[in-house]
């Protein structure tokens, strides 16, 4: 049986349960064991860690562990996202998380959600889209197919919505009411007119401006509840500053 020891840093703390924010893990082992696979393991799903030094020595995921390896385990952070231009900011979300993708779509954001995707479905989806995968299922995230992912630390939509944002750094990139609520396409502004036959009488009357989905066909103008959702909006937008309690680091 062989060993090493895993350092894993603040960030990642959360995957082992544990309440220190550097925590060192030794790990016995048999064979011939990628550091990968001994990093998931321990719990840590491969999508949450930027680097991996072993002796001093950045490896890659493939890298054969050792007997006596000293392997440092490091997580992202949201700096490492700002001015990414490789990174899509488009997500894809498990089906247990509508709200939020109710609110990202809300602020404008690129959102792929069905209530009814298999996990090898929603993997393969991320994958080939490039989309980053959200969701609160350990097991899903280690999936090897998945290059771009985050497990969410909270449990409470609103919470997940900051930690999205905050992660990725989309504070300037929200455009709010840009996209469709139900089926995520992006919305083109039509005229009254355009849609007069489709309207109810007190909105033939009281509202002037519309926008329609061109995907799903779905019409939206600004009333009672436009304004509920944009007080949300100028609420979040409000507390941009404010570190979230999930953020790592």
């Amino acid at each position: 049986m062989k060993q090493a020891t895993f350092t894993f840093h603040t960030g990642l703390e959360v995957f082992l349960g544990t309440g220190s924010t550097v925590q060192d893990v030794v790990c016995s082992f048999q064979g011939r064991q990628s550091v990968k696979h001994l990093v998931e393991s321990l719990g840590v799903p491969h999508v949450e860690v930027k680097r991996i030094e072993v002796n001093q020595i950045q490896v890659g995921f493939e890298y054969l562990v050792r007997g006596g390896d000293l392997v440092q385990v490091y997580p992202y952070k949201p700096e490492d996202f700002l001015g990414d231009q490789d990174l899509p900011k488009r997500f894809i979300l498990d089906t247990h998380l509508g709200q939020l993708a109710a609110y990202l779509r809300m602020l404008g954001v690129d959102t792929e959600y069905r209530n009814d995707y298999e996990d090898a479905a929603l993997a393969d989806t991320a994958s080939r889209d490039g989309r980053i995968l959200l969701t609160r299922d350990l097991r899903l995230l280690m999936r090897s197919i998945i290059e771009h992912g985050y497990w969410l630390r909270s449990k409470l939509p609103r919470e997940q919505l900051r930690e999205v944002v905050t992660r990725y750094n989309l504070y300037t990139e929200v455009v709010p009411f840009s996209r469709c609520m139900h089926c995520n396409g992006s919305l083109e502004a039509v005229s009254k007119e355009q849609v007069l036959d489709r309207l109810e009488p007190l909105t033939k009357r009281y509202y002037f401006e519309f926008h329609r989905c061109p995907d799903c066909d779905q019409i939206y103008w600004k009333g009672s509840h436009y304004e509920q959702m944009r007080h949300f909006i100028d609420e979040f937008m409000l507390g941009k500053d404010s570190p979230s309690p999930y953020s790592d680091g």
